[in-house]
């Protein structure tokens, strides 16, 4: 059996080259590919609360359309792939995936900030790549 190889995407130009890659150096491995749904993109909404259930209904699906990209691109390189969606802060949800699914290696999407954004915001793959104890291979 090959390895167990985790794709963080978000439909991004970024992401879109993670997973090519991905699909080239892995084709033959196991491949998931994650979709973290950011509660802060979409608002937090008390039990309820209508405007929070339009948000999270929003999201999905959003998640859902992100899933058939990732799924299309797969299947313009012939390679089959599992694919999961997780809401949550990105770079704690692709560690947990990792973790809770004895994953051996993330390969991830840069997103290319530099200077002050960079240091404010921080960069989900280098947090990602902080945080686990497997390869981690980010694509810039």
């Amino acid at each position: 059996m090959g390895k167990r190889v985790l794709v963080p995407f978000d439909d991004s130009e970024q992401a879109h080259e993670a997973l090519e890659y991905a699909l080239d150096e892995h084709g033959e491995d196991d491949l998931t590919v994650i979709h973290a749904v950011d509660p802060a993109e979409w608002g937090y909404g008390a039990p309820g609360n209508t405007l929070g259930e339009h948000w999270q209904q929003k999201a999905r699906e959003e998640s859902d359309e992100i899933e058939t990209s990732a799924r299309a691109v797969a299947d313009e390189y012939g390679v089959e792939i599992t694919t999961a969606a997780e809401s949550g802060v990105p770079s704690d949800v692709v560690v947990q995936y990792a973790d809770e699914n004895d994953i051996d290696q993330i390969v991830i999407g840069s997103h290319g900030r530099s200077g002050t954004r960079r240091l404010l915001l921080g960069s989900v793959a280098e947090e990602v790549a902080r945080k686990v104890s497997i390869p981690v291979t980010i694509i810039g």
